[in-house]
C-alpha cells in the first residue's frame, strides 16, 4: 500500500478503491501487562499508517483482559503517535458517559490533532441495547447460509450466556448510583448539538462545549443488527459501521438496513457503511492455522459471562470441548484465517455481500510480531488486487 492514503473532496474516501481500515482492541496476551498491550497498540498504529490503512479504530471494553477500556485517551496517544491516519473509536459505550464528556474529549484532542477524528458511538450500557435478530425471526429457526463463500450464521442468542452476573456487576460500577442513561436517539441528538453549538438544555439554556463545539470530528453510528442503530443512522444521514467479527448472523442485515433508511444529509449525500471482520493472515496456509489457535478458547471466555481472557499462546491450548465448541462455532466459521491473497478474497467478497464501502479489520495473536506481519501482509495483497467500487459513491465518509 502507498505510503498514505489522502483525504478524499468527496468526504475522506479516497476515490476508485475500497478503504482498508484498523480495528484494535488493545488485547493482553498471557503472561504480559495492559502496559505492554498499549505499547503494541501505538506501535501497531504507527506502522499501520506507513502500511496505508485508511483509519485506526479503537474498541472500548470494560473490566477484561484487554487494554482498550479507556477508549478516547488512548485515542488522544495513538493521534500524538501518528500524523495522517484517522483514529477512532469503535465506538463509545454512549450509555457510560455523558454527551457533555465525550465532546468535550473529544474537541481537546481535535484541537492539537485537526481534522483526523472518528467518533464512533454504540448503544451498550443504554437500558435498551440488545442483539436484534434478523427481521424479528427467532435464531432457533434461521440456518447458516453462505453467500458469495461468505457464511452467515444464525444469530447468536445472549440466552446462550448463563452467568451474566459479571455483565450486570459491570454495569453498575460504570455508572453513578441512581444514574440513568438516556435513550440512545436522545443521547445522540445532544452529542450532535453539542458539536455544532446547538444544543439547548430542557429548560431553555445553551450550553457550549469548550472544548468541542466546531470541532472537525466525524460521528458514526455502530451496530450489529437490523436494529435501532442501523435505523438511526441512515435517518440522520450518518455513515454507519456493522460488526460481522462480533455478529455474524445479522452484521450484513444491519447495512440493508441502513441503507434502506437512509436519507441524504448535510454529512453525506449517499449512504456509506463499513464492515469489521476478524482476521489473521501468515506466510502460509499451515502457519496461519497455527497461530490462530487460540482464538476459540478467547471467544469462549467472553460467550461463557466470564469476559475476555488473556490470549492464550498456540501451543497452551487444548482442543476445544464439544460444549466450548457449540457456543463458539460460528465465530471461528466466519474468521478469516489464511494466506494474504485468501484472505484478501474473502474480505472483498464480504465487501459484495455487505453491499459496504469500506472493510474494517481486527487481528488478535499472542505475538505482536504475528500481529503486525498479518496486517502487513494484508495491506500488500489488498493493494495488489487494487479493489475497485462496483458503482462510484459520492457521499463517501
Amino acid at each position: 500500500m502507498s505510503e498514505h492514503v489522502p483525504e478524499a473532496a468527496n468526504g475522506g474516501r479516497p476515490s476508485g478503491r475500497i478503504p482498508l481500515s484498523i480495528l484494535d482492541l488493545a488485547p493482553i496476551s498471557a503472561g504480559r501487562t495492559a502496559a505492554q498491550a498499549l505499547r503494541d497498540t501505538v506501535d501497531l498504529a504507527r506502522h499501520a499508517e506507513r502500511w496505508g490503512y485508511h483509519r485506526y479504530w479503537l474498541a472500548e471494553h470494560h473490566f477484561v483482559r484487554v487494554a482498550s477500556s479507556s477508549s478516547v485517551t488512548l485515542l488522544g496517544l495513538v493521534a500524538a503517535a501518528t500524523e495522517r491516519i484517522r483514529v477512532g473509536t469503535a465506538a463509545v459505550q454512549v450509555g457510560h458517559h455523558t454527551s457533555a464528556s465525550v465532546v468535550e474529549a473529544f474537541g481537546t484532542i481535535d484541537a492539537l490533532h485537526p481534522g483526523r477524528l472518528d467518533l464512533g458511538i454504540g448503544r451498550s450500557g443504554h437500558r435498551k441495547a440488545q442483539f436484534g435478530s434478523e427481521a424479528g425471526k427467532p435464531a432457533a429457526q434461521r440456518r447458516t447460509e453462505v453467500r458469495d463463500g461468505i457464511v452467515v450464521p444464525p444469530p447468536f442468542d445472549p440466552g446462550r450466556i448463563t452467568d451474566r452476573s459479571r455483565f450486570v456487576a459491570a454495569l453498575q460500577a460504570l455508572q453513578l448510583p441512581g444514574a440513568q442513561s438516556l435513550d440512545f436517539p436522545e443521547q445522540v441528538e445532544q452529542i450532535r448539538g453539542l458539536l455544532d453549538g446547538s444544543f439547548v438544555t430542557g429548560d431553555g439554556v445553551a450550553l457550549h462545549a469548550v472544548p468541542g463545539e466546531g470541532a472537525q470530528v466525524r460521528l458514526w453510528i455502530f451496530g450489529s443488527s437490523a436494529g435501532e442503530s442501523a435505523e438511526l443512522a441512515g435517518r440522520l444521514g450518518l455513515p454507519f459501521a456493522a460488526a460481522y467479527h462480533v455478529a455474524p448472523g445479522s452484521a450484513l442485515d444491519a447495512v440493508a438496513a441502513y441503507r434502506a433508511a437512509f436519507r441524504p444529509s448535510a454529512v453525506l449525500a449517499e449512504p456509506y457503511a463499513v464492515i469489521s471482520a476478524d482476521v489473521l493472515v501468515g506466510p502460509d496456509e499451515e502457519t496461519a492455522r497455527y497461530r490462530a489457535r487460540g482464538y476459540g478458547h478467547w471467544v469462549y471466555s467472553i460467550r461463557s459471562g466470564a469476559g475476555a481472557a488473556d490470549y492464550r499462546a498456540p501451543d497452551s491450548v487444548p482442543p476445544l470441548t464439544a460444549e466450548q465448541e457449540r457456543l463458539v462455532e460460528d465465530r471461528i466459521a466466519t474468521r478469516f484465517v489464511g494466506t494474504p491473497d485468501d484472505v484478501a478474497a474473502r474480505l472483498a467478497a464480504l465487501r459484495r455481500v455487505s453491499d459496504a464501502n469500506e472493510i474494517l479489520a481486527t487481528t488478535i495473536a499472542f505475538e505482536h510480531r504475528h500481529r503486525l506481519e498479518s496486517h502487513r501482509l494484508l495491506a500488500d495483497a489488498w493493494a495488489a488486487r487494487g479493489e475497485q467500487l462496483d458503482t462510484p459513491q459520492s457521499g463517501a465518509a
